[in-house]
């Protein structure tokens, strides 16, 4: 009796060990697995775990400038490094070809299709390479981030083809009168009134010359291409701040001011002699070598750049500077000037990753930076009028930065048409035959019109 009571406590145990065990495999096998490997929790609450997102490929530019000297690879590398540091998604390189190629190898380049991302070129042929379809047109980034505003109109004005721009001003350049103010003195003249007109230029001039018998050991001034100014730039002078050939193909070469102008500079070589001028203008060099700095010449129209020269190897030279002197009284002290833009070649691959570089390069910081590391004129408004008064710039730094300031309102720069390319081909030889005694001014000015206008005609649409 008491082994049958055994036998049926141990059926009952295994029945109830079977009974589990069916419970615990039909509750897994709709998990897949087994009851160690369930979720803790099924109220579907649980927070799904996403996988890391990919980071971005950053956009990689590639901008080419002709600038690799000691003194300005620095900066532009400088300020690409600030362009790459303020934002995670683009990273721009630097290629420095030299002078002579990086432009022809741009051309190259658009042509194979294989263009670099941003470049620097010249300001004055802008309509050129728009006409030809070398540039891209910044219409549509434009419209959403207006900032013409930021840039000196003059230099807006080069940027524009058929009223679209093509280009960002990036830097640009102008001229004055520099005068030795010891040299002033010394001839009675007062060191603190320059001259102010041609006329007066003219009677300066013949005090400030210095001569031992017939040879002269100092000049007071000779006007055609000593220093860095030349007959074409006394010629936009003398009229009103006029240009050869405008954007509507207007040719205003054979003006009675410009003929003026080149009869004027005539006057001065025959007053000098040839061979004082070809002997003065053969010993000019730069640094301590250059003839204001020795003192060979009392008076040069330069650049506001040439300040750094006086600075680092003219240190003793009480200078000052003046607007370059007007025509005739109340006519205007018109300066010329040139420079360089920041544009996009045709055929990009990420124009508008281009388009925030080109932004950041012509914004003030950065526009600022190169002001006072070059001591350039810039073109944004804001940045010259802050790099006037910037600590890094000595007092007579800070002076000579301001006046170019200033003297930027009667500078006038003077883009080529894109349908007259070369009318310097045709200008130029018959200045030269003017200004060697072969023509009359009128006569070769004349002929000048003609051969442009006739230029303008066949290739204006």
């Amino acid at each position: 009796m008491k082994a049958k009571k055994r036998l049926l406590l141990l059926l009952s145990v295994m029945l109830t060990m079977s009974l589990l065990l069916a419970a615990c495999a039909g509750g897994n096998s709709g998990n897949g697995g087994n009851a160690s490997n369930a979720p803790a929790s099924t109220d579907g609450n649980k927070e799904a775990t996403d996988p890391p997102a990919e980071p971005a490929e950053k956009i990689e530019l590639d901008f080419w400038t002709f600038w690799g000297s000691e003194t300005r690879r620095p900066i532009i590398e400088k300020m690409i490094a600030d362009f790459n540091n303020s934002q995670d998604r683009i990273v721009v390189k630097h290629t420095f070809l030299p002078w002579g190629d990086v432009w022809t190898k741009n051309l190259a380049a658009i042509a194979a299709g294989n263009p670099p991302d941003v470049i620097i070129n010249d300001i004055n042929t802008v309509a050129q390479r728009a006409s030809s379809k070398q540039v891209v047109n910044l219409a549509e980034f434009l419209a959403k981030d207006s900032i013409q505003s930021r840039f000196f109109p003059e230099l807006w004005n080069t940027v524009e083809f058929e009223g679209e721009a093509y280009a960002l001003p990036f830097n640009t350049d102008t001229r004055f009168l520099y005068y030795n103010k010891d040299a002033f003195a010394e001839v009675g003249l007062n060191p603190e009134s320059p001259p102010k007109t041609w006329e007066e230029l003219e009677a300066y001039a013949v005090k400030l010359d210095k001569k031992n018998g017939s040879r002269y050991e100092r000049v007071g001034f000779y006007p055609n291409n000593w220093g860095n100014w030349g007959w074409d730039s006394w010629m936009y002078n003398a009229d009103n701040g006029t240009g050869f050939v405008d954007k509507e193909g207007n040719v205003t070469i054979n003006t009675p001011n410009k003929v003026e102008a080149l009869n004027w500079i005539n006057k001065w070589t025959a007053r000098l002699g040839e061979s004082t001028v070809n002997a003065f203008k053969a010993e000019f060099g730069s640094q301590q070598a250059d003839p204001f700095i020795s003192g060979k010449v009392a008076m040069i129209n330069q650049t506001a750049t040439f300040y750094t020269q006086l600075r680092d190897y003219g240190q003793d030279v009480n200078f000052g500077i003046a607007p370059i002197p007007e025509f005739k009284e109340g006519s205007g002290h018109y300066s010329s000037g040139g420079g360089f833009v920041i544009e996009i070649p045709y055929g990009a691959k990420n124009p508008e990753a281009s388009w925030e570089f080109m932004k950041f390069m012509t914004d003030v910081q950065a526009q600022e930076y190169w002001a006072i590391k070059n001591f350039d004129n810039v073109a944004n408004i804001e940045a010259s009028e802050k790099a006037a008064t910037n600590a890094e710039l000595d007092e007579k730094g800070k002076m000579v930065y301001s006046e170019a300031v200033k003297n930027l309102k009667d500078t006038k720069i003077f883009p080529i048409p894109e349908f007259a390319p070369d009318f310097r081909s045709l200008l130029n030889p018959q200045a030269d035959a003017a200004l060697l005694g072969q023509k009359t001014p009128s006569e070769a000015l004349e002929q000048a019109q003609k051969e442009v206008e006739a230029l303008v005609k066949a290739n204006k649409k």
